[in-house]
């Protein structure tokens, strides 16, 4: 499946054509993702996410603290850097998303969700993931978007 979706680099726009086999089902391969407790571990990166996203929006200050004082499981988490979150995009998942694995992360809007990484190149941004159609934007912190922790 071919498509091409906005990539921003400093001031300027991109478009940029992703080609990516379909395979017979949009959900990871067996095994990937172990399911317990509220939690989602993938044994590829050997990550461990939240597994229901955030209930409501946050500004990418407030989204490190919800991450910060979430008490699943009575672990420490942390919001995800830009590379690990784009580690849960299924680009294989067909428009209009959200390109996520839904059977190890149901409801999940194919909106924004915030990283941790700052976007250099305006000041006062962070980059997020646009689940809608898995790619990657550097937006306001000021702004609000959902949040999905990792530890």
């Amino acid at each position: 499946m071919k498509r091409t979706v906005p990539l921003l680099f400093g001031a300027a726009l991109f478009s940029v054509a992703l080609v990516t086999a379909v395979a017979g089902r949009a959900s990871a391969p067996n095994g990937r993702y172990v399911i317990a407790d509220g939690t989602v571990h993938d044994s590829r990166t050997n990550l461990t996410w939240q597994r229901a996203s955030s209930p409501t929006t946050y500004t990418q200050p407030d989204a490190v603290t919800y991450c910060a004082s979430l008490g699943l499981n009575g672990a420490k988490w942390r919001l995800p850097t830009m590379k690990e979150l784009l580690t849960i995009v299924d680009l294989s998942v067909p428009e209009p998303g959200p390109t996520i694995d839904s059977a190890a992360f149901p409801n999940t809007p194919g909106v924004y969700f915030w990283s941790s990484t700052l976007y250099a190149g305006t000041p006062g941004s962070a980059w997020s993931v646009l689940f809608e159609y898995g790619f990657s934007y550097g937006n306001m912190m000021t702004d609000t978007s959902y949040v999905r922790c990792v530890r």
